[in-house]
């Protein structure tokens, strides 16, 4: 018997045909927001800029602006006839713990006002009548005016025909570290969305990146909505870590409640996530998106409201101000967590805010370019 007759010969069965596998209709999206999510692992400038400054700026200036004794008023009184009388009905005055007097020749009174080492010049015509010499547009010059004058009266004899009493009022809510961390919440959104999308997607540009992008079955809407994605990740972070600040450094009450929170910082990231997208859908050099983010950052920093209130801003711009995104979002933060008012009665901010974002994503989908 031949060896091809001992060895049976083994058939291979037909496979039957399957279609090659595919990938779903988000399998793009969800690839590129897994490695944008990688990359920022391998930037810890991100950890510091993103988490850390936001906590040591809300920090330092929750100590600067702490619950403490007003600061005495810095008083100087130009020597001459009369000086020691107006030094001597301020020490006895009820209020005498409230200044710091110093004797001055008139020169150096003025000079030391002048470069505002004080608030308040007191300037004796030497026949028992005092002179102020104080600054309009300087609040704490108006404010020392105010209780010189009092304590000079009340010392001298005048007595109130009516009798007034005062109660201090620095409760959770009211301060200024409550007002301030919904502020440093908004504007860290803001600076982390646009920098954190529109620079990165500008150093791919310059480093050619995007242009291997090209030849791939990728949408270009996968690859920008991938972009806005990763910064909701880091934005619940930053909420949490802010939010955690305010209440166990400096007793701060939320009112509003956690989701509510989290649905408005969801909405703000996206929002300048895609003003951010806009910004550098065309831009071809770091330097260049430097400015542009500086350009249409820079009148919210000032205009929004995140250190001190826009009200105090001219009437005739308040409704430009009020339609700013940073603005709209610090008013419904602080609305949320200060007030707990419900979402839909803020509705007309969420709507300013949904506006800016969906209408910036549409554009930077238009207009934006690899190369």
């Amino acid at each position: 018997m031949s060896v091809a007759q001992e060895t049976p010969v083994a058939t291979l069965k037909a496979q039957p045909n399957r279609p090659p596998r595919r990938n779903g209709r988000w399998a793009g999206y969800t690839h590129l927001l897994v490695a944008r999510m990688l990359e920022l692992k391998r930037e810890p400038e991100v950890v510091f800029w993103v988490f850390v400054f936001p906590l040591l700026l809300a920090a330092g200036l929750g100590i600067a602006f702490r619950n403490k004794p007003g600061d005495a008023a810095s008083v100087a009184i130009v020597e001459g006839a009369g000086a020691q009388d107006a030094q001597a009905l301020l020490q006895r005055s009820p209020q005498a713990a409230s200044f710091k007097i110093q004797m001055q020749s008139a020169d150096g009174a003025r000079k030391g006002f002048r470069l505002g080492k004080y608030d308040i010049v007191i300037e004796p015509d030497g026949q028992g009548a005092f002179q102020y010499r104080y600054d309009p547009a300087r609040p704490e010059s108006v404010l020392a005016k105010a209780q010189v004058d009092d304590a000079l009266q009340t010392a001298a004899g005048r007595k109130d025909p009516v009798a007034t009493t005062a109660v201090v009022s620095s409760e959770p809510g009211s301060r200024y570290i409550d007002f301030l961390i919904p502020g440093l919440l908004g504007m860290n959104l803001m600076n982390s969305g646009m920098w954190g999308i529109g620079f990165a997607l500008v150093d791919m540009r310059q480093r050619k990146l995007l242009k291997r992008f090209v030849g791939t079955p990728m949408r270009r809407g996968d690859f920008l909505l991938a972009l806005l994605s990763s910064r909701l990740v880091l934005m619940i972070i930053e909420i949490g870590l802010l939010l955690t600040l305010g209440v166990l450094a400096f007793h701060m009450k939320v009112l509003g409640s956690i989701f509510a929170i989290v649905l408005l910082g969801t909405l703000g990231a996206m929002c300048f996530g895609g003003v951010g997208l806009l910004t550098a859908s065309r831009a071809q050099k770091i330097e260049s998106v430097s400015g542009l983010m500086n350009l249409v950052m820079m009148p919210m920093w000032i205009f929004s409201g995140v250190f001190f209130s826009y009200e105090r801003f001219p009437a005739i711009i308040q409704p430009l101000i009020k339609a700013l995104p940073l603005t709209a979002l610090n008013d419904a933060l602080r609305a949320s967590i200060l007030e707990g008012t419900p979402l839909l009665n803020q509705w007309p901010r969420l709507l300013i805010l949904a506006l800016w974002g969906g209408i910036s994503f549409m554009l930077a989908l238009k207009w934006f370019r690899w190369t």
